[in-house]
């Protein structure tokens, strides 16, 4: 896969998982490297039930005088997803043609397992269901095994850095890769830059791929 066959001078992303996955630190990372790019970026987060593993959702719009921060319905360029299942559930922010880039990881929420003992569901949702209606519905789909490679960075802490990495090889992302990689020494625990800049890289192949 191509990366950066161009760059786009506006860019909306819905930022997707669950409470403890570090959605907030995605967006605060791609923010700072906006702010160091000079580059106007605006965002509104959405975590209130993050505390007992929620959904947790943040919207991001780039290179935007935006007089809202929040992506309109159908207007996304990209929804960057922790957890598939909360993708799904963001995909009506996706417009047409537009790209998810998710973990193969699920994590199934406490009231599909509820329903399942209440016998009221006969089973969980399976992944491969959650990415053909996606791909139905006209999205480009790039599956990345995040967990996985963050456990081959040194830690599975840096789930999220992996897919800020691939995000960073998307095309039309309009942050330089350097840039980013700026960012993410700022913003981890000084502790854990190497294993987070390895994550980064990772990402980054995995969507090359």
């Amino acid at each position: 896969m191509k990366s950066k066959d161009k760059v786009c001078s506006q860019y909306s992303i819905i930022h997707c998982g669950v409470g403890g996955q570090g959605i907030i630190l995605m967006a605060h990372i791609i923010g700072e490297a906006c702010a160091i790019q000079g580059l106007p970026v605006v965002a509104a987060e959405d975590h209130g039930l993050s505390q007992r593993s929620g959904s947790v959702m943040v919207h991001q719009r780039l290179g935007l005088q935006a007089p809202s921060p929040l992506v309109p319905d159908g207007e996304g360029d990209m929804i960057l997803a922790l957890e598939p299942i909360e993708a799904l559930r963001y995909f009506y922010f996706l417009k047409p043609g537009g790209r998810v880039i998710t973990s193969t990881n699920i994590i199934h929420p406490n009231n599909e397992s509820q329903s399942l003992v209440m016998k009221e569901k006969p089973k969980y949702i399976q992944y491969k269901d959650i990415i053909k209606r996606m791909k139905d519905a006209g999205a480009f789909i790039i599956e990345i095994d995040a967990l996985g490679l963050a456990k081959k960075a040194g830690t599975s802490m840096a789930e999220n850095v992996v897919l800020v990495g691939a995000l960073s090889a998307s095309p039309c992302f309009p942050i330089k890769k350097e840039i980013m990689l700026e960012a993410v020494k700022k913003l981890v625990p000084p502790k854990a830059v190497d294993m987070n800049l390895k994550a980064f890289e990772l990402g980054f192949v995995a969507f090359e791929e």
